[in-house]
């Protein structure tokens, strides 16, 4: 079975829901989640600058993670195990400002998430996972920030009950102390000023 690459544009303009290259015969499969070329036809520009993979354990939050300076969009793909992951626009001039999409991601589903610029993203772990990131632009810790999970303006129906309550959370202790959208929208409107 072959299946070319598929790219659907979300809501959320400038982010996509991408269908990989797949291939698999009697021996196994191959899998191609990025080519710049075929990016680059549908009209993707995604110039890859680092990849990294996260291992998380069933119940990891990894709550709205962004960069405020030297934006990072990604190519986000649940290698093994079951993601709840969700993206949230923080284009302050955006019409879907605040607005926030969520989309399970397995191994199994193969589904990867293009991220744009200036949003959010974060993830809670169903089951035990290996998460991909291909990133347009490197990390940078100086600029590394986020909103809480639970904020109340942004309002995230996280999938709590698939991992048995919201008592069975794992969270960092830095992303228990990220700003609020409202404290997020304060610091952009310092920036533009």
């Amino acid at each position: 079975m072959i299946q070319k690459f598929e790219f659907h544009e979300l809501d959320l303009k400038g982010a996509y829901l991408i269908k990989p290259f797949c291939a698999t015969d009697e021996r196994g499969g191959f899998i191609k989640d990025y080519n710049i070329d075929t990016f680059k036809s549908n009209g993707i520009e995604h110039d890859l600058k680092e990849v990294f993979y996260t291992i998380s354990k069933r119940g990891v939050i990894r709550a709205t993670h962004f960069q405020l300076v030297k934006q990072q969009p990604k190519l986000v793909r649940c290698i093994s195990g079951h993601v709840y992951d969700v993206i949230v626009d923080l284009r302050p001039d955006s019409p879907t400002y605040g607005k926030w999409r969520g989309f399970h991601l397995t191994g199994e589903n193969m589904d990867t998430l293009l991220v744009p610029k200036y949003f959010g993203h974060g993830y809670l772990v169903i089951d035990d996972s290996v998460v991909s990131y291909k990133c347009a632009e490197v990390f940078y810790g100086e600029g590394d920030s986020g909103i809480m999970y639970n904020d109340p303006d942004i309002g995230i129906d996280w999938p709590m009950e698939l991992i048995g309550g919201e008592d069975k959370l794992i969270i960092s202790e830095k992303d228990k102390r990220l700003m609020s959208f409202k404290e997020y929208t304060a610091v952009i409107g310092e920036q533009n000023e």
